[in-house]
C-alpha cells in the first residue's frame, strides 16, 4: 500500500466520519426543538386550564389573602 493509497483512505475515512457526526447533530437539534415546541404547548394548554379556573376578582380570596400575610408578617 502506498502513502498516496493511504491518503485516499484516510481522507475517505474522515470525510466519512464528519458525515455521520454532522448528521447527528443535524436529528439532534430537530429533536430539541420538536420537544420543546410539544412541551410549550403543554404548558401553554395547562397554564390557561388552571388560570381559567381561578376566580377573576373575588373579595372573599383577597381578604384571606390579606388576613393570611399579616398572620405571616405578625409570627415573624
Amino acid at each position: 500500500m502506498t502513502i498516496i493509497e493511504m491518503l485516499e483512505q484516510s481522507g475517505i475515512m474522515t470525510i466519512f466520519g464528519m458525515g455521520i457526526v454532522f448528521s447527528f447533530l443535524v436529528v439532534l437539534v430537530a429533536a430539541i426543538s420538536l420537544s420543546g415546541k410539544i412541551i410549550g404547548k403543554i404548558v401553554k394548554t395547562k397554564t390557561v386550564a388552571a388560570s381559567g379556573n381561578l376566580p377573576a376578582n373575588n373579595a372573599n380570596v383577597t381578604a384571606a389573602i390579606s388576613a393570611a400575610v399579616n398572620e405571616y408578617k405578625q409570627n415573624k
